[in-house]
């Protein structure tokens, strides 16, 4: 049987209580409704939404129907849309609970289903645990009742537009060109739409990706960090000769930004996003007064965005990674990020990761800046202040989920004593008592006083077999060009995430 995990449950569509299909979804409804009624929401409204995915009409139709008949009001949204518009939902009519019927960014084979709950923040543990607990008590006959959209149902995307509009207003700011790409996802008209109200008109998307397209053709992997999945934007970008390039992922809850950088176009990392984001947000906040903004971010991102929020005077905190716990990180929230891509940049309206209004947001950086040299500007001022940071990942697959383990307990029992030329001390984060454990090794070192640093975080991957190394080095800037600091120590970086990469094929003890 599917398990839950981060959000809910996501498999591959197929026959089997191994895969997503309409007999999956009916047991799973039916036992999130009954573990609804055991804790105190019995007949609360539930909003139900849904992308454009194989399955996905069918899989919320069961969905609302069977909420329905255990007694709950149901919201039934009427189009494919966005996941940020359940969430929005949830938060706006007061629901107990939320469902999106979405994979995200996963290959075209699969689907899932994403819970809410209270304020529309991703459900936690124990509640996930639970839940799949009352999914195996549900028996063979479960009711369904059919459901058709209500006013309150047709009036989510306009509300949820409205908002952006007092969170984002329309300026008088100078006028800036933008591309973008739905992904071949549901998130097209949204954008564009909430770019236009915010007086982004002059807005390129992308043709061949713009309509959803459950098969995703133009590209491998439907996630704008893979690469090549935005070399149709960058394309467009530089036909058009954009001063922005905006990616969202198949459900829009994610946004990657494209700049021109020298002579090309280049994606931002998510923490280069999540520094800009973070800084403008704060600046925001911070002008407005009242207690300490808190800004969060994950404990794998990289820590540009943290370090300037302490020094600013705001109160940054790093939690698991996960929307679920980014978004109860402590309040006043102003701003959440991790390094995947996702940015909640409205805690008020949407309690998770939100890439249209990320988008915006990134737009208003970009148009604060134009007159400047856009975004590439902003983030060299801001490594004129902070220093330059550089980050990546390294993903290492395994056949047998057995590898991993071993990958991880060879990693404990015998951890690199340097890397690089840094001397590296380690935190296993499983065993640690100064924090929230997870499992995850990280390894920490300095030089030259402190004033270049190195950091691994090495964890497995919570949805793939795969394990995950997140790397980041620092060095002070000292005057000189930043992109030429920036690329020696991301060769630099590079070679130490090799180093980490092979540990189990290096067999010196003194390593």
């Amino acid at each position: 049987m599917l398990a839950f995990g981060t959000a809910g449950l996501r498999g591959p569509v197929q026959e089997g209580p191994d895969g997503m299909n309409v007999a999956t979804v009916t047991r799973a409804t039916a036992g999130l409704a009954a573990w609804l009624a055991a804790n105190g929401r019995a007949g609360g409204t539930v909003v139900v939404g849904r992308d454009a995915r194989h399955g996905s009409e069918d899989f919320a139709a069961a969905t609302r129907e069977v909420l329905a008949a255990s007694g709950f009001d149901v919201v039934a949204l009427p189009d494919p849309g966005p996941t940020p518009l359940v969430a929005f939902a949830c938060r706006a009519l007061g629901a107990v609970a939320g469902v999106m019927v979405t994979a995200s960014h996963n290959p075209p084979a699969d689907n899932g289903y994403k819970v809410y709950l209270d304020g529309g923040a991703q459900l936690v543990e124990p509640a996930d645990r639970e839940i799949e607990q009352a999914i195996r008590l549900v028996g063979d006959d479960v009711p369904r009742t059919p459901v058709e959209p209500d006013d309150r149902a047709r009036r989510v995307r306009d509300d949820y537009l409205a908002r952006l509009r007092v969170r984002f207003p329309a300026t008088d700011g100078p006028g800036i060109r933008i591309a973008v790409t739905a992904m071949h996802g549901v998130g097209g008209t949204l954008i564009v739409d909430a770019l236009r109200q915010a007086g982004f008109d002059d807005v390129h998307p992308v043709p061949a990706q713009f309509a959803p397209d459950p098969d995703f053709p133009t590209v491998a992997f439907p996630n704008p960090e893979e690469p090549g999945a935005a070399d149709l934007l960058l394309e467009t970008a530089a036909t058009v000769d954009a001063d922005l390039a905006i990616a969202l992922d198949p459900d829009a809850d994610r946004c990657a930004v494209g700049v021109p950088d020298g002579a090309g176009w280049r994606m931002l990392t998510g923490d280069e996003t999540g520094a800009l984001l973070g800084a403008a947000i704060l600046d925001e906040a911070l002008q407005r007064g009242g207690p300490a903004p808190v800004v969060a971010s994950s404990i794998v991102s990289g820590s540009l965005m943290h370090d300037d929020a302490l020094a600013r005077g705001a109160d940054a905190r790093r939690t698991l990674t996960g929307f679920k716990w980014l978004v109860r990180a402590g309040e006043p929230l102003v701003y959440a990020y991790e390094e995947a891509i996702g940015h909640c940049v409205d805690p008020d309206a949407v309690r998770d990761k939100d890439g249209i209004s990320a988008a915006v947001a990134c737009a208003r950086i970009a148009q604060d800046w134009a007159a400047r040299g856009g975004l590439a500007a902003a983030l060299e001022q801001l490594a004129q202040r902070r220093g330059v940071y550089v980050t990546a990942q390294r993903s290492l697959r395994f056949d047998d989920p057995a590898q991993i383990a071993s990958f991880m307990a060879t990693l404990r029992a015998d951890p690199p004593k340097a890397l690089v030329g840094f001397d590296v001390t380690v935190d296993d984060y499983a065993v640690r008592d100064d924090g929230p454990r997870t499992d995850g090794v990280e390894l920490v070192g300095s030089r030259g006083g402190g004033a270049q640093t190195l950091r691994v975080f090495v964890r497995p991957s919570g949805t793939e077999p795969k394990v995950k190394i997140y790397g980041q080095m620092t060095r002070p800037w000292t005057g000189t060009s930043v992109e030429r600091i920036r690329a020696d120590a991301s060769g630099e970086l590079q070679r130490a995430l090799d180093d980490v990469a092979t540990v189990e094929l290096r067999e010196d003890p003194d390593r």
